[in-house]
């Protein structure tokens, strides 16, 4: 993803107006980085460590789940640089740090929306088409999430080539940004800034839309409590995602038209717009952490499977799993082939 710096960073690549608040946001904004990254790592690390243990009994979701909260944990990892980057006003970790800091971020960005369209695409062929098709092939679940990780890789190579640590202008000081010419850094921002926006968003939104458009209607149409009770947690997970990236989409768009000279800017219009991309920004990036909390709060399922896994690895007694434990981890029937956390 196209990290949005503050422009009291790099003042020479952007129209020079009067700082305002940058500063205030700035900090604000790395308070939200440290915080989400605590919740990200401790929650993704959850949802690892309950989809590893089911062993032999994961359906083909939970394999996309466990790489999702992969991926997310890896984008985590992401934020305490660009937290320090914005305390300190400059960056302090080199130019090879930059790229690859910059190149795991936009990879995993990628990935993470790829798989949600993966598992809607899982939830359509198996709820709607009443196949287990990939449920069946395992290794076909496999190369799907190989075949993601691959294409989100190469979305993130353009990042890595162009990003580097360098001074701006009259600035003494490093930053992490694209190094590019005058003449070519409009027309290069742009250009990823649309693929960002059609394969980063538009595309992966208008596939889950469709699946799970088509799959509650059939649940809709079917007396199966379990099944339904099990899409509110997938609803819930395309709503955050929606929520999360909608407003930055929107708002990088406008960014975009602006800097491309679409649409007129002014002093007061760039002000505004930097102020919400930080607020934009930081939703956004909240979304690698949110996930694991909706399957927590939502998904009995996966709060059940937590506590079996835990049981089996002693870290808690049978009294406790017992007390706290709300039906069965998995149902038989129609629902067996359901994800755990879903």
């Amino acid at each position: 993803m196209e990290t949005t710096t503050p422009d009291f960073i790099y003042p020479d690549l952007v129209t020079p107006c009067p700082e305002n608040m940058q500063y205030m946001n700035s900090m604000a904004l790395v308070l939200v980085y440290v915080i989400v990254f605590c919740l990200s790592l401790s929650g993704n690390t959850v949802v690892i460590f309950v989809v590893s243990c089911m062993e032999n009994r994961r359906t083909s979701t939970d394999v996309y789940l466990m790489h999702l909260a992969i991926a997310d944990l890896f984008f985590a990892l992401t934020l305490p640089f660009w937290a320090a980057y914005l305390h300190a006003g400059h960056w302090i970790f080199g130019t090879i740090m930059c790229k690859l800091i910059s190149g795991l971020q936009e990879a995993t960005f990628y990935c993470c929306v790829f798989l949600l369209a993966c598992i809607s695409v899982d939830r359509y062929l198996a709820i709607v088409k009443a196949t287990q098709f990939l449920a069946q092939k395992r290794h076909l679940v496999g190369i799907v999430c190989a075949l993601v990780w691959l294409c989100a890789f190469l979305l993130s190579l353009p990042i890595m080539v162009s990003r580097e640590a360098f001074k701006s202008g009259y600035m003494e000081e490093y930053i992490c940004h694209d190094n590019l010419t005058a003449e070519s850094i409009d027309n290069w921002r742009m250009s990823l800034r649309i693929l960002h926006h059609s394969l980063g968003f538009f595309l992966p939104l208008a596939i889950m839309m469709f699946c799970y458009g088509f799959t509650m209607c059939t649940l809709c149409r079917t007396r199966n409590s379990q099944k339904q009770k099990a899409m509110r947690v997938i609803m819930s997970v395309v709503l955050a995602f929606i929520v999360c990236w909608l407003p930055n989409n929107i708002l990088e768009l406008i960014d975009t038209l602006m800097r491309g000279g679409r649409v007129m800017e002014t002093c007061e219009l760039r002000d505004s717009i930097d102020v919400a991309l930080y607020v934009t920004q930081a939703l956004a990036f909240a979304h690698c952490a949110i996930n694991p909390i909706l399957y927590a709060f939502i998904g009995k399922k996966f709060r059940n499977q937590l506590l079996t896994s835990l049981f089996k690895k002693g870290l808690l007694g049978r009294g406790t799993v017992s007390k706290y434990r709300m039906g069965s981890v998995y149902s038989s029937g129609s629902t067996r082939q359901m994800s755990v956390t879903l």
